[in-house]
């Protein structure tokens, strides 16, 4: 099902957001996937599917920690401008309809563990997003307790990691610290939640922003684009852990000796298919709800 004539007002990585009403946007995940800041050819089936539902299954479990930006996500009630004949595909569950936040100019990412760029700046410095921690941890590590650990939001290359302080001196000491509360918050819910399921939330990326003056958690949650899952039994500190996530691409995508310049190599048909797999596996094990069940499914 797909609708028309709606304005397009930014194309994404992964996301195409368009206006559809006053103070709306309709937010359509695509099944594209990104390495290394690169789009590649090749989609990932399910994948926008799995973004959405993940996230629409969060935000309802993290509402009475923090309000969204959710309005609709059954496609049977988007707006009628949205349900019209065209190119822009709102029917398959990969789309939901939420209200326009002014969002803020930081990533909100808590960790719980010691891994990715944090692991890369303890060994450099023993620091984590610049603020101390313990000496003597390992790659894997769990932290002595989950830390709020922002970082800049670059319109090109990558985000730069950055301290609490320097994060309130962007967005506000009242706002950092009601972030810092909300995001320390959600991830304690998120992590025993998946631990109940048998899996590890090493870290997340929370996106924030205003919505008539109050703060909402908008744009995704605890999806594999914004999170490393682990699966609990395999985690042992020291080691490079599998995560649920796009890791089958960028393993192979290394493997290559690839420049990490456009253009992409094409992504061999069982690499796509591991990673449409870890992206289902971490819906349905994780929520434990069954992704044929989400709209656009059987």
């Amino acid at each position: 099902m797909r609708s028309r004539d709606l304005e397009l007002l930014q194309r994404g990585k992964v996301r195409d957001i368009y206006r559809c009403g006053e103070g709306l946007l309709l937010m359509v995940a695509s099944d594209r996937i990104s390495a290394f800041d690169v789009i590649l050819d090749e989609a990932i089936p399910g994948k926008g599917r799995v973004l959405t539902a993940m996230s629409a299954h969060w935000m309802e479990m993290l509402q009475e920690v923090v309000p969204n930006h959710l309005v609709f996500v059954d496609p049977d009630d988007f707006p009628p401008e949205v349900r019209q004949p065209g190119d822009i595909d709102w029917g398959s569950g990969r789309a939901m309809v939420v209200r326009q936040a002014d969002m803020l100019p930081v990533e909100c990412i808590v960790r719980g563990y010691l891994a990715g760029s944090a692991w890369k700046e303890y060994v450099r410095s023993g620091t984590v997003h610049k603020m101390p921690v313990p000496s003597g941890l390992e790659l894997g590590s769990r932290l002595p307790e989950p830390m709020f650990t922002p970082s800049t939001k670059a319109t090109s290359g990558h985000d730069e990691n950055i301290s609490y302080d320097e994060a309130a001196g962007i967005i506000g000491q009242s706002v950092a610290a009601e972030v810092r509360r909300i995001c320390l918050e959600a991830y304690a819910i998120a992590a025993a939640a998946a631990s109940s399921k048998g899996f590890i939330v090493a870290d997340t990326k929370f996106e924030l922003g205003f919505v008539n003056g109050q703060l909402v958690l908008a744009d995704e949650a605890l999806t594999p684009d914004s999170s490393r899952f682990w699966k609990a039994d395999d985690w042992r500190s020291g080691y490079e852990l599998p995560s649920y996530d796009k890791q089958p691409v960028r393993d192979w995508l290394e493997a290559t000796g690839w420049d990490k310049t456009p253009p992409p190599p094409h992504l061999p048909v069982d690499i796509v298919a591991e990673t449409s797999k870890r992206y289902v596996t971490a819906y349905e094990s994780i929520t434990g709800r069954d992704l044929d069940d989400w709209y656009g499914g059987r």
